[in-house]
Protein backbone atom coordinates (compact mmCIF):
# COMPACT_ATOMS: atom_id res chain seq x y z
CA UNK A 1 0.00 0.00 0.00
CA UNK A 2 1.10 3.58 -0.59
CA UNK A 3 3.13 4.80 2.38
CA UNK A 4 2.91 8.53 1.69
CA UNK A 5 0.19 10.91 0.56
CA UNK A 6 -1.43 9.17 -2.39
CA UNK A 7 -1.98 11.18 -5.57
CA UNK A 8 -5.50 9.79 -5.91
CA UNK A 9 -8.06 7.88 -3.89
CA UNK A 10 -8.56 4.15 -4.32
CA UNK A 11 -12.05 4.88 -5.64
CA UNK A 12 -10.58 6.98 -8.45
CA UNK A 13 -8.23 4.17 -9.42
CA UNK A 14 -11.15 1.74 -9.47
CA UNK A 15 -13.17 4.13 -11.65
CA UNK A 16 -10.29 4.18 -14.13
CA UNK A 17 -9.95 0.40 -14.00
CA UNK A 18 -13.66 -0.18 -14.58
CA UNK A 19 -13.64 2.23 -17.52
CA UNK A 20 -10.68 0.38 -19.03
CA UNK A 21 -12.34 -3.00 -18.47
CA UNK A 22 -15.40 -1.89 -20.40
CA UNK A 23 -13.22 -1.15 -23.41
CA UNK A 24 -11.41 -4.47 -22.94
CA UNK A 25 -14.78 -6.22 -23.07
CA UNK A 26 -15.73 -4.39 -26.27
CA UNK A 27 -12.50 -5.65 -27.86
CA UNK A 28 -12.88 -9.18 -26.55
CA UNK A 29 -9.74 -9.04 -24.40
CA UNK A 30 -9.30 -11.19 -21.30
CA UNK A 31 -6.38 -9.09 -20.07
CA UNK A 32 -4.05 -6.30 -21.11
CA UNK A 33 -0.37 -5.71 -20.47
CA UNK A 34 0.14 -1.96 -20.09
CA UNK A 35 3.83 -1.13 -20.50
CA UNK A 36 3.61 2.63 -21.12
CA UNK A 37 4.71 4.19 -17.78
CA UNK A 38 1.95 6.80 -18.03
CA UNK A 39 -0.63 4.03 -18.30
CA UNK A 40 1.06 2.03 -15.54
CA UNK A 41 0.86 5.05 -13.25
CA UNK A 42 -2.69 5.96 -14.26
CA UNK A 43 -3.93 2.44 -13.50
CA UNK A 44 -1.90 1.68 -10.39
CA UNK A 45 -0.19 4.81 -9.02
CA UNK A 46 3.31 3.48 -9.67
CA UNK A 47 5.89 6.24 -10.07
CA UNK A 48 9.59 5.59 -10.56
CA UNK A 49 12.41 6.19 -13.05
CA UNK A 50 12.55 2.51 -13.94
CA UNK A 51 11.06 2.54 -17.44
CA UNK A 52 14.48 1.82 -18.97
CA UNK A 53 13.85 -1.78 -17.93
CA UNK A 54 10.79 -3.86 -18.77
CA UNK A 55 7.81 -3.28 -16.49
CA UNK A 56 4.05 -3.47 -16.82
CA UNK A 57 0.68 -3.57 -15.18
CA UNK A 58 -1.45 -6.62 -15.94
CA UNK A 59 -5.17 -5.91 -15.84
CA UNK A 60 -7.79 -8.67 -15.94
CA UNK A 61 -11.55 -8.43 -15.58
CA UNK A 62 -11.39 -9.54 -11.95
CA UNK A 63 -9.15 -8.56 -9.09
CA UNK A 64 -6.72 -5.72 -8.64
CA UNK A 65 -4.08 -4.86 -11.24
CA UNK A 66 -0.78 -6.70 -10.90
CA UNK A 67 2.39 -4.61 -11.06
CA UNK A 68 5.34 -6.45 -12.60
CA UNK A 69 8.89 -5.18 -12.98
CA UNK A 70 12.50 -5.41 -11.93
CA UNK A 71 12.86 -6.89 -8.46
CA UNK A 72 14.57 -3.90 -6.90
CA UNK A 73 11.81 -1.65 -8.29
CA UNK A 74 9.18 -3.71 -6.48
CA UNK A 75 10.31 -1.74 -3.43
CA UNK A 76 9.25 1.47 -5.18
CA UNK A 77 5.98 -0.14 -6.18
CA UNK A 78 5.24 -0.84 -2.53
CA UNK A 79 5.75 2.86 -1.87
CA UNK A 80 3.52 4.15 -4.65
CA UNK A 81 0.83 1.75 -5.90
CA UNK A 82 -2.63 1.52 -4.36
CA UNK A 83 -2.71 -2.31 -4.45
CA UNK A 84 -1.74 -4.73 -1.68
CA UNK A 85 1.73 -6.28 -1.66
CA UNK A 86 0.54 -9.58 -3.17
CA UNK A 87 -0.20 -7.66 -6.38
CA UNK A 88 3.45 -6.61 -6.72
CA UNK A 89 5.73 -9.04 -8.56
CA UNK A 90 9.41 -8.49 -9.27
CA UNK A 91 11.77 -10.44 -11.50
CA UNK A 92 15.34 -11.49 -10.80
CA UNK A 93 18.08 -9.00 -11.68
CA UNK A 94 19.79 -11.49 -13.96
CA UNK A 95 17.07 -10.65 -16.50
CA UNK A 96 18.21 -7.03 -16.73
CA UNK A 97 19.95 -6.25 -20.04
CA UNK A 98 21.18 -9.83 -20.38
CA UNK A 99 21.35 -11.16 -23.96
CA UNK A 100 21.08 -14.73 -22.67
CA UNK A 101 17.60 -14.31 -21.22
CA UNK A 102 14.66 -11.91 -21.42
CA UNK A 103 12.30 -10.50 -18.76
CA UNK A 104 9.32 -11.58 -20.87
CA UNK A 105 10.20 -15.17 -19.97
CA UNK A 106 9.41 -14.27 -16.36
CA UNK A 107 6.28 -12.36 -17.39
CA UNK A 108 5.09 -15.42 -19.32
CA UNK A 109 5.31 -17.54 -16.18
CA UNK A 110 3.36 -14.92 -14.25
CA UNK A 111 0.66 -14.77 -16.93
CA UNK A 112 0.33 -18.57 -16.74
CA UNK A 113 0.10 -18.37 -12.96
CA UNK A 114 -2.76 -15.87 -13.41
CA UNK A 115 -4.61 -18.36 -15.60
CA UNK A 116 -3.95 -16.62 -18.90
CA UNK A 117 -2.16 -19.43 -20.79
CA UNK A 118 -4.89 -19.50 -23.47
CA UNK A 119 -6.23 -15.99 -23.05
CA UNK A 120 -6.71 -13.13 -25.48
CA UNK A 121 -4.18 -10.60 -24.22
CA UNK A 122 -3.74 -7.01 -25.38
CA UNK A 123 -0.24 -5.57 -25.66
CA UNK A 124 0.83 -2.03 -26.53
CA UNK A 125 2.61 -2.86 -29.78
CA UNK A 126 3.36 0.71 -30.83
CA UNK A 127 4.83 2.52 -27.89
CA UNK A 128 8.31 3.44 -26.76
CA UNK A 129 8.57 0.79 -24.05
CA UNK A 130 7.67 -2.48 -25.78
CA UNK A 131 10.21 -4.01 -28.14
CA UNK A 132 10.10 -6.44 -31.03
CA UNK A 133 12.15 -8.89 -28.97
CA UNK A 134 9.74 -8.57 -26.06
CA UNK A 135 6.84 -9.49 -28.32
CA UNK A 136 8.69 -12.36 -29.97
CA UNK A 137 9.56 -13.76 -26.55
CA UNK A 138 5.94 -13.69 -25.41
CA UNK A 139 4.85 -15.47 -28.58
CA UNK A 140 7.48 -18.16 -28.06
CA UNK A 141 6.82 -18.66 -24.37
CA UNK A 142 2.99 -18.62 -24.60
CA UNK A 143 2.08 -20.43 -27.82
CA UNK A 144 -1.53 -21.04 -26.77
CA UNK A 145 -2.31 -17.42 -25.92
CA UNK A 146 -3.48 -14.87 -28.49
CA UNK A 147 -1.74 -11.50 -28.38
CA UNK A 148 -3.58 -8.55 -29.89
CA UNK A 149 -2.57 -4.94 -30.37
CA UNK A 150 -4.15 -2.65 -27.75
CA UNK A 151 -1.95 0.37 -28.37
CA UNK A 152 -3.60 3.50 -26.89
CA UNK A 153 -6.51 1.56 -25.35
CA UNK A 154 -5.62 2.96 -21.93
CA UNK A 155 -4.46 6.30 -23.36
CA UNK A 156 -7.97 6.99 -24.68
CA UNK A 157 -9.51 6.25 -21.28
CA UNK A 158 -7.32 9.08 -19.90
CA UNK A 159 -8.77 11.71 -22.27
CA UNK A 160 -11.35 13.21 -19.87
CA UNK A 161 -9.66 14.33 -16.67
CA UNK A 162 -11.01 14.11 -13.14
CA UNK A 163 -11.22 17.14 -10.87
CA UNK A 164 -8.04 16.10 -9.09
CA UNK A 165 -6.16 15.64 -12.36
CA UNK A 166 -7.24 19.12 -13.48
CA UNK A 167 -6.11 20.51 -10.13
CA UNK A 168 -2.64 19.03 -10.66
CA UNK A 169 -2.49 20.56 -14.14
CA UNK A 170 -3.53 23.92 -12.73
CA UNK A 171 -0.63 23.72 -10.28
CA UNK A 172 1.71 22.83 -13.14
CA UNK A 173 0.34 25.87 -15.00
CA UNK A 174 1.35 28.18 -12.16
CA UNK A 175 4.83 26.70 -12.36
CA UNK A 176 5.24 27.23 -16.12
CA UNK A 177 3.95 30.80 -15.74
CA UNK A 178 6.74 31.40 -13.26
CA UNK A 179 9.28 29.84 -15.59
CA UNK A 180 8.34 32.17 -18.46
CA UNK A 181 8.29 35.21 -16.20
CA UNK A 182 11.76 34.34 -14.91
CA UNK A 183 13.11 33.90 -18.44
CA UNK A 184 12.05 37.44 -19.35
CA UNK A 185 13.54 38.78 -16.12
CA UNK A 186 16.99 37.19 -16.31
CA UNK A 187 17.73 36.54 -20.01
CA UNK A 188 20.15 39.01 -21.56
CA UNK A 189 22.47 39.39 -24.50
CA UNK A 190 25.73 37.56 -23.81
CA UNK A 191 24.20 35.09 -21.35
CA UNK A 192 25.20 31.51 -22.04
CA UNK A 193 22.21 29.44 -23.05
CA UNK A 194 23.04 26.64 -20.60
CA UNK A 195 23.06 29.18 -17.76
CA UNK A 196 19.59 30.33 -18.77
CA UNK A 197 18.34 26.75 -18.96
CA UNK A 198 19.73 26.20 -15.46
CA UNK A 199 17.56 29.10 -14.31
CA UNK A 200 14.54 27.55 -16.04
CA UNK A 201 15.11 24.23 -14.30
CA UNK A 202 15.57 25.94 -10.94
CA UNK A 203 12.19 27.65 -11.12
CA UNK A 204 10.50 24.56 -12.54
CA UNK A 205 11.71 22.23 -9.80
CA UNK A 206 11.28 24.68 -6.92
CA UNK A 207 7.65 25.03 -7.93
CA UNK A 208 5.17 27.76 -7.11
CA UNK A 209 2.94 28.79 -4.22
CA UNK A 210 3.97 25.81 -2.12
CA UNK A 211 3.45 23.22 -4.85
CA UNK A 212 6.63 21.41 -5.85
CA UNK A 213 7.82 20.97 -9.39
CA UNK A 214 8.20 17.50 -10.87
CA UNK A 215 10.54 16.73 -13.79
CA UNK A 216 9.08 17.53 -17.21
CA UNK A 217 8.58 14.74 -19.73
CA UNK A 218 10.55 16.74 -22.32
CA UNK A 219 13.63 18.84 -21.63
CA UNK A 220 13.47 22.58 -22.42
CA UNK A 221 13.55 23.39 -26.12
CA UNK A 222 15.36 26.73 -26.38
CA UNK A 223 16.90 27.29 -29.83
CA UNK A 224 18.00 30.73 -31.02
CA UNK A 225 18.48 32.29 -34.45
CA UNK A 226 18.92 29.76 -37.24
CA UNK A 227 18.61 26.91 -34.75
CA UNK A 228 15.06 28.16 -34.11
CA UNK A 229 14.11 27.38 -37.71
CA UNK A 230 13.85 23.77 -36.45
CA UNK A 231 11.33 22.69 -33.81
CA UNK A 232 13.16 20.29 -31.51
CA UNK A 233 16.67 21.54 -30.75
CA UNK A 234 17.66 22.03 -27.12
CA UNK A 235 20.58 24.19 -25.92
CA UNK A 236 24.35 24.62 -25.88
CA UNK A 237 26.75 27.09 -24.28
CA UNK A 238 26.63 29.81 -26.94
CA UNK A 239 25.92 33.35 -25.67
CA UNK A 240 22.58 34.84 -26.63
CA UNK A 241 22.86 37.39 -29.42
CA UNK A 242 21.14 40.67 -30.35
CA UNK A 243 18.81 40.48 -33.33
CA UNK A 244 17.85 36.87 -32.65
CA UNK A 245 14.61 35.20 -31.63
CA UNK A 246 14.64 32.38 -29.07
CA UNK A 247 11.57 30.31 -28.41
CA UNK A 248 11.12 28.45 -25.15
CA UNK A 249 9.00 25.31 -25.33
CA UNK A 250 8.86 24.25 -21.69
CA UNK A 251 6.47 22.66 -19.22
CA UNK A 252 5.57 22.93 -15.60
CA UNK A 253 4.98 19.53 -14.03
CA UNK A 254 3.38 18.46 -10.76
CA UNK A 255 2.87 14.86 -9.66
CA UNK A 256 3.69 13.81 -13.24
CA UNK A 257 0.96 16.03 -14.75
CA UNK A 258 2.35 18.25 -17.48
CA UNK A 259 1.38 21.76 -18.49
CA UNK A 260 3.47 22.81 -21.52
CA UNK A 261 3.53 26.35 -22.84
CA UNK A 262 5.75 28.20 -25.33
CA UNK A 263 6.75 31.83 -25.67
CA UNK A 264 9.32 33.63 -27.84
CA UNK A 265 11.86 36.27 -26.77
CA UNK A 266 13.54 38.67 -29.22
CA UNK A 267 16.60 40.78 -28.36
CA UNK A 268 16.61 44.17 -30.06
CA UNK A 269 14.40 45.75 -32.70
CA UNK A 270 11.90 43.24 -34.05
CA UNK A 271 11.86 42.84 -37.87
CA UNK A 272 8.52 43.45 -39.51
CA UNK A 273 8.20 39.85 -40.68
CA UNK A 274 8.26 38.72 -37.04
CA UNK A 275 5.56 41.23 -36.18
CA UNK A 276 3.54 39.99 -39.15
CA UNK A 277 4.00 36.41 -38.00
CA UNK A 278 3.05 37.35 -34.43
CA UNK A 279 -0.16 39.05 -35.57
CA UNK A 280 -1.05 36.16 -37.86
CA UNK A 281 -0.50 33.56 -35.14
CA UNK A 282 -2.48 35.51 -32.53
CA UNK A 283 -5.42 36.04 -34.89
CA UNK A 284 -5.35 32.39 -35.90
CA UNK A 285 -5.19 31.30 -32.25
CA UNK A 286 -8.27 33.38 -31.49
CA UNK A 287 -10.09 31.72 -34.40
CA UNK A 288 -9.06 28.26 -33.22
CA UNK A 289 -10.00 28.92 -29.60
CA UNK A 290 -13.47 30.02 -30.68
CA UNK A 291 -13.98 26.41 -31.80
CA UNK A 292 -12.64 24.92 -28.56
CA UNK A 293 -15.91 23.90 -26.96
CA UNK A 294 -17.79 20.69 -26.22
CA UNK A 295 -19.55 19.09 -29.13
CA UNK A 296 -17.14 20.43 -31.72
CA UNK A 297 -14.55 18.23 -33.38
CA UNK A 298 -10.80 18.35 -32.89
CA UNK A 299 -10.41 19.24 -36.56
CA UNK A 300 -12.65 22.29 -36.13
CA UNK A 301 -9.91 23.98 -34.12
CA UNK A 302 -7.25 23.14 -36.71
CA UNK A 303 -9.40 24.16 -39.66
CA UNK A 304 -10.27 27.54 -38.13
CA UNK A 305 -6.66 28.16 -37.15
CA UNK A 306 -5.22 27.26 -40.55
CA UNK A 307 -7.84 29.18 -42.54
CA UNK A 308 -7.04 32.37 -40.62
CA UNK A 309 -3.28 31.79 -40.78
CA UNK A 310 -3.43 31.19 -44.53
CA UNK A 311 -5.32 34.43 -45.11
CA UNK A 312 -2.39 36.26 -43.53
CA UNK A 313 0.04 34.59 -45.91
CA UNK A 314 1.45 31.92 -43.58
CA UNK A 315 1.16 28.14 -43.65
CA UNK A 316 1.61 25.41 -41.07
CA UNK A 317 1.74 21.88 -42.48
CA UNK A 318 1.74 19.95 -39.19
CA UNK A 319 -0.79 19.53 -36.40
CA UNK A 320 -1.42 22.51 -34.14
CA UNK A 321 -2.28 20.74 -30.91
CA UNK A 322 -2.55 17.48 -29.02
CA UNK A 323 -3.91 15.96 -25.81
CA UNK A 324 -1.86 16.33 -22.60
CA UNK A 325 -2.03 15.07 -19.02
CA UNK A 326 0.07 12.60 -17.06
CA UNK A 327 3.30 11.75 -18.84
CA UNK A 328 6.80 10.36 -18.63
CA UNK A 329 9.78 10.89 -20.95
CA UNK A 330 10.19 11.15 -23.87
CA UNK A 331 6.84 12.85 -24.58
CA UNK A 332 4.32 15.00 -22.72
CA UNK A 333 1.52 14.26 -25.21
CA UNK A 334 -1.06 11.54 -24.67
CA UNK A 335 -0.71 10.20 -28.25
CA UNK A 336 -4.44 10.25 -28.93
CA UNK A 337 -6.27 13.38 -30.10
CA UNK A 338 -4.61 15.88 -32.45
CA UNK A 339 -5.76 19.26 -33.74
CA UNK A 340 -5.52 18.52 -37.46
CA UNK A 341 -7.74 18.00 -40.45
CA UNK A 342 -9.70 14.73 -40.39
CA UNK A 343 -9.47 14.19 -36.61
CA UNK A 344 -13.18 13.72 -35.87
CA UNK A 345 -12.84 13.31 -32.11
CA UNK A 346 -15.72 15.04 -30.34
CA UNK A 347 -14.51 17.48 -27.70
CA UNK A 348 -15.82 16.82 -24.19
CA UNK A 349 -15.63 18.74 -20.91
CA UNK A 350 -12.55 17.69 -19.00
CA UNK A 351 -10.34 17.14 -22.04
CA UNK A 352 -7.01 18.95 -21.90
CA UNK A 353 -4.78 20.01 -24.79
CA UNK A 354 -1.65 21.89 -25.77
CA UNK A 355 -2.81 24.27 -28.51
CA UNK A 356 0.55 24.49 -30.24
CA UNK A 357 0.47 26.79 -33.32
CA UNK A 358 4.21 27.26 -33.80
CA UNK A 359 5.59 28.48 -37.10
CA UNK A 360 9.17 28.50 -38.32
CA UNK A 361 10.59 31.24 -40.55
CA UNK A 362 13.70 31.26 -42.74
CA UNK A 363 15.89 32.77 -40.00
CA UNK A 364 14.13 31.82 -36.76
CA UNK A 365 10.97 30.57 -35.17
CA UNK A 366 7.91 31.85 -33.35
CA UNK A 367 6.10 29.83 -30.71
CA UNK A 368 3.17 31.25 -28.77
CA UNK A 369 1.12 28.37 -27.38
CA UNK A 370 -1.58 27.68 -24.80
CA UNK A 371 -2.54 24.68 -22.67
CA UNK A 372 -6.35 24.57 -22.55
CA UNK A 373 -9.19 22.80 -20.77
CA UNK A 374 -12.51 22.06 -22.45
CA UNK A 375 -15.29 23.13 -20.07
CA UNK A 376 -19.07 22.65 -20.00
CA UNK A 377 -19.60 25.86 -21.97
CA UNK A 378 -16.36 26.40 -23.90
CA UNK A 379 -12.74 26.38 -22.81
CA UNK A 380 -10.31 27.84 -20.30
CA UNK A 381 -6.64 28.61 -20.77
CA UNK A 382 -4.63 27.11 -17.94
CA UNK A 383 -2.09 29.96 -17.95
CA UNK A 384 -2.22 33.74 -17.76
CA UNK A 385 1.19 34.36 -19.37
CA UNK A 386 0.82 37.38 -21.70
CA UNK A 387 0.12 36.11 -25.21
CA UNK A 388 2.68 38.01 -27.23
CA UNK A 389 6.23 38.13 -28.57
CA UNK A 390 8.46 39.25 -25.70
CA UNK A 391 11.12 41.86 -26.53
CA UNK A 392 14.19 43.01 -24.58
Amino acid sequence: MTTFEANFTNSEYMRRINKTRREMAVRGLDAIIASDPSNISWLSGYDGWSFYTFQAVILRHEGEPVWWGRGIDALGARRTVFMEDECIRGYDDTYVQNPEKHPMEDLSRLLAELGLEEARIGVEMDNYYYSATAHATLLREMPNATFLDCTSLVNWQRAVKSEREIEYMQRAARIVEGMHSHIVDVAEVGMRKNDLVAEIYSVGIRGFDGFWGDYPAIVPMAPSGMDATAPHLTWDDRPMQPGEATFFEIAGAHRRYQCPQSRTLFFGEVPQKYRDAENAVLDAMDAGLEQAKPGNLAEDIANAFNATLNKAGFEKDNRCGYAIGISYPPDWGERTISFRRHDKTVLEPGMTFHFMPAIWLDDGGLEITEPILITETGHECFCSTPRKLFVK
